[in-house]
């Protein structure tokens, strides 16, 4: 339990210290406000030309915009969360502080993300989508369960979009630098989630590899739950299961970097 106090507080002093920059949230939620307007008149044009494209109508498709500006800054779609400040810590050699902490290494920035992420979500992702919902038409379901189920696959996102990140934050520990990996982040972030256009929209053969990549359990997954578009204990099934292999894949690459690799800085 104590164990478990301590990931909280952690959580905590991560929601904490973003809640602090608030000239940036209220930057961001114009940002995202306006590239939401951008990307719905766009689609609203795609789909006059091509209805029901990937399955949706028009209304779904403003619906999974507006979820996309929500949950862009929240699942750090192009990085920017947690990751950053790890690769600083293992290009100083500051990361040896934190494997000699009395704490799992991996679940501390978990954590931290998850403060993070619950903060971007309701400082920066929430107005954007309660303004689409006040002036564009979108499919919202009227239920309590369908934005319950929503919710938990939000979390799960959350946890994948961590993983993903957490990895590449690893490959530091060779590289010896992070800006290379964070390009990549942002170009697969940016392409790969869906945050351009919906994975289901992409033709043939590709679509169906790039919905069975990690990265679609961060925006398509949550965005077909909450529209009713699929089962959601599938939905679960596939985050989670991306979540475990991710994560338990990141232990593993964490334990060779902590008995093999030469920390910078001593």
């Amino acid at each position: 339990m104590g164990s478990w106090r301590l990931y909280l507080t952690v959580a905590v002093g991560g929601f904490r210290r973003y809640a602090t920059y608030r000239a940036a949230t209220a930057a961001g939620v114009f940002t995202n406000t306006v590239f939401g307007v951008i990307l719905v008149y766009t689609y609203l044009a795609l789909w006059d030309e091509k209805p029901h494209l990937g399955g949706y109508d028009q209304a779904q498709a403003v619906t999974y915009v507006w979820l996309g500006q929500c949950l862009y800054a929240t699942l750090a779609i192009q990085g920017g969360g947690a990751e950053k400040d790890l690769m600083e810590r293992i290009r100083t050699g500051e990361i040896a502080v934190d494997l000699y902490r009395p704490a799992d290494l991996q679940l501390w920035w978990l954590a931290g993300d998850v403060g993070r992420a619950l903060f971007q979500m309701l400082g920066r992702g929430v107005i954007p989508f309660a303004f689409g919902a006040l002036f564009f038409p979108m499919a919202l379901p009227t239920g309590v369960t369908p934005w319950a189920a929503c919710l938990l696959a939000l979390l799960l996102a959350t946890v994948v979009s961590f993983a993903i990140r957490y990895l590449a934050a690893l490959s530091v520990f060779w590289l010896l630098d992070g800006m290379g990996v964070s390009q990549v982040l942002m170009i697969t972030g940016v392409f790969f989630s869906g945050i351009v256009l919906p994975l289901n929209a992409f033709p043939g053969a590709f679509g169906d590899i790039v919905q069975m990549l990690p990265w679609a359990a961060q925006i398509q997954m949550p965005a077909d739950v909450l529209m009713g578009e699929i089962d959601p204990l599938n939905a679960f099934a596939f985050q989670a299961a991306w979540a475990v292999v991710l994560l338990a894949a990141g232990r593993l690459l964490q334990t060779a970097a902590a008995r093999r690799v030469v920390v910078q800085g001593g």
